[in-house]
């Protein structure tokens, strides 16, 4: 797997907490600046030419076919210039402004993207993965769409100013009629804004609902199949959409109620001008050119307050989102790297010291755990299911922190190292591999990315991978499907094997890796890791007594403790509860 360049976002979120959502995004907007402000001021120039061509429109009525004082002309090429210099310049602007929005996007997604890679094993226990896809996608749009296109929106509405002081230099008790509609427009807006929050909120989270199904349905499509389940999950994900549903039908009820009569009113303002305009020029105080010019400024008006209902929907669109990603922001990380990081010699020393560890839904694991395995040392963990084997393999490379206690590798708290540097030591098999969808030459390589093609060929020698993977299409070239499932469960498990093996660890931790590995190949991996082994401080969570065999020494683990230790014939004479778990768990 080879890294591709990747520009680190220029600014992140505010971490003040107290601040409003939009002054905690500004850093974001502050970065990207230049190219936002290059954007709003070719746009603004775009509508100030944009508002000359109605004038000019007037001007050649009055003068060119009312009063035939000038030619015709002149004007039509003069306002098919202004045309067109508006279209290249509009062109530009919206150029400069996609690129803003599509950076900030850049920023923000790595921003979410980077924390989340930095929570532990306990934040992903209790947040259900569809609610974090929702938010690092939909959310994440949502307040990009407003960093950037909202200042344009606010620009665009500026038309409004520039066309009435336009209208007031030709006729200002005219101007004045044609904007009596604004201070509706803007209470009516208020009302909106404040109708809208709580259902935009809805929406976001009901549409994260709707994503934990889809992705707990496509994770585990393979189960709802084995047991026939998919009508019923067709029908739950039909109840999801239809809270989505109706929380949309409610979001389409305010705005037909309010977006309408903001959109009506210009109109109503062109007929109060159509009215007081028609009788000024009767009276001689205005002319036709006038009126066919405040026509156009009218209609100019209607995009900018139909834009206006637009930003305010945005705005609490993203401002609900905003809130969600906070949620996420905010969280901070348990597992994080010392102040003063310790990294001594590495030689493999494990120990575990009156450990005490309870999972974040309640269940306990250990319960005053000590166990030392010395340098070199292979020991084999063996327990009844839910015994606590399993997390010793967590808690030693720091997926969680004890409650109690002490874990030491190398004499050295697991929570004084750098975390890079621990897991560098501690590598773990874990009982359910998962493989990414790239090359098994990249997944064996996935913790050692520049390592050689001969060195991930060893490492998969090593496991016993090495058979199976030649006699594949494209050998180690070939891409396995998602989560490796175009492999078997042993397949999956040896190329894991050899992904650890690879990094080469101090303290190999094998979790029950062997499980779904038959007798014979499982055989030839003991062999080859027996080597390995030699030099190398092994735990092995053992259930099988092959793998057991692999161990210079058996630990029986219970009810969270270490309550007996011996080599596994000293257990089996003198330790009725090893061989108790023997005949339930281990099979030969």
């Amino acid at each position: 797997m080879t890294d591709s360049p990747r520009r680190a976002p220029r600014a992140g979120i505010h971490p003040d907490s107290s601040k409003s959502w939009l002054r905690r995004a500004w850093p974001i907007v502050r970065a990207h600046r230049i190219l936002l402000i290059s954007s709003l001021t070719l746009s603004f120039i775009g509508l100030v030419v944009q508002v000359q061509i109605p004038d000019l429109v007037r001007i050649a009525l009055d003068r060119a076919l009312v009063d035939r004082t000038d030619g015709l002309t002149g004007y039509v090429w003069l306002i098919a210039g202004l045309a067109v210099a508006q279209g290249v310049i509009n062109f530009l602007a919206r150029l400069y402004l996609l690129r803003t929005a599509y950076e900030m996007e850049y920023d923000l997604r790595n921003v979410i993207f980077t924390h989340l890679m930095r929570m532990s094993y306990a934040f992903y226990d209790r947040v259900q993965s569809g609610e974090l896809i929702s938010r690092a996608t939909s959310d994440i749009r949502a307040v990009q769409m407003y960093l950037a296109f909202g200042p344009s929106i606010l620009v665009q509405c500026t038309i409004a100013a520039i066309a009435f002081a336009l209208m007031l230099s030709i006729n200002a008790p005219l101007a004045v009629v044609a904007m009596l509609t604004m201070p509706v427009i803007a209470v009516l807006g208020v009302r909106m804004r404040r109708a809208s929050f709580p259902v935009s909120w809805l929406i976001q989270a009901r549409l994260a609902g709707v994503a934990t199904v889809v992705d707990e349905n496509i994770q585990g499509v393979r189960i709802v199949k084995a047991f026939a389940g998919e009508q019923r999950q067709v029908d739950l994900l039909a109840a999801s959409a239809d809270r989505v549903r109706w929380a949309y039908t409610e979001d389409a009820g305010v705005r037909s109620r309010w977006l309408p009569v903001m959109d009506n009113l210009p109109r109503l303002g062109l007929a109060m001008v159509l009215l007081v305009g028609g009788l000024m020029v009767l009276d001689g105080d205005a002319t036709v050119g006038t009126i066919v010019a405040f026509n156009s400024y009218v209609l100019m008006l209607q995009p900018p307050f139909r834009m206006l209902g637009m930003i305010i929907m945005m705005g609490q669109r993203a401002a609900a989102s905003a809130q969600r990603i906070y949620d996420i922001l905010d969280t901070p990380a348990d597992i994080v790297d010392p102040a003063d990081p310790a990294t001594p010699a590495p030689r493999g020393d494990v120990r575990f010291e009156d450990v005490r560890f309870a999972y974040p839904d309640g269940t306990v694991a250990l319960q005053g755990l000590d166990l030392h395995v010395a340098p070199g040392e292979t020991i084999a963990l063996v327990g009844a299911t839910g015994s606590g084997k399993s997390t010793v393999a967590r808690l030693a490379a720091r997926f969680y922190d004890t409650a109690g206690g002490r874990v030491l590798i190398d004499g050295v708290d697991v929570r004084d190292y750098p975390l890079t540097t621990l897991r560098d030591r501690v590598g773990i098999v874990p009982d359910e591999p998962f493989l990414f969808s790239m090359s098994l030459h990249d997944n064996i390589a996935f913790g050692h990315p520049t390592a050689s093609r001969d060195q991930v060929v060893a490492a998969a020698r090593a496991a016993g991978a090495r058979g199976f993977i030649q006699e594949l299409p494209a050998g180690y070239d070939t891409v396995v499907g998602e989560r490796g499932y175009t492999l078997s469960g042993g397949q999956r498990q040896r190329v894991a094997i050899a992904r650890a093996l690879l990094v080469n660890p101090p303290v190999l931790i094998l979790d029950d890796a062997t499980s779904a590995i038959d007798v014979r190949v499982e055989h030839e991996i003991h062999e080859a890791l027996r080597d390995l082994m030699r030099d190398r401080t092994t735990v092995v969570v053992a259930h099988r007594l092959a793998t057991i065999g692999l161990a210079d020494r058996v630990v029986l683990i219970e009810n969270g403790r270490a309550v007996a230790s011996g080599t596994h014939t000293d257990l089996l004479a003198t330790e009725p509860r090893y061989a108790r778990v023997l005949a339930s768990e281990v099979t030969a």
